[in-house]
């Protein structure tokens, strides 16, 4: 499964497309790099994980709708990422 790109502003934003459910997925810390403007991905990643932590507490189901795809990590390894 190859990531496709898409670029918003000066950010790269991961996504795929399911041909079997006709649905895009997008990679969910590149959307809070995006929201947050930071120019590091690890903030963004640390930022997503103590959200996620909160909303879990509170009990919202948002978080559960995310699903786990791998993709290129920018070292080249493949990693399991976060898509909505």
């Amino acid at each position: 499964m190859e990531a496709n790109i898409a670029i918003f502003d000066k950010f790269k934003i991961r996504r795929h497309y399911d041909e079997v459910k006709e649905i895009w997925y997008f990679s969910v810390i590149d959307i809070l790099q995006v929201l947050t403007d930071q120019s590091d991905y690890q903030k963004a990643r640390k930022y997503w994980n103590k959200l996620s932590e909160r909303l879990n507490k509170e009990g919202s189901e948002s978080v559960t709708i995310c699903h786990r795809l791998k993709l290129k990590a920018a070292d080249m390894k493949r990693q399991l990422y976060l898509f909505l």
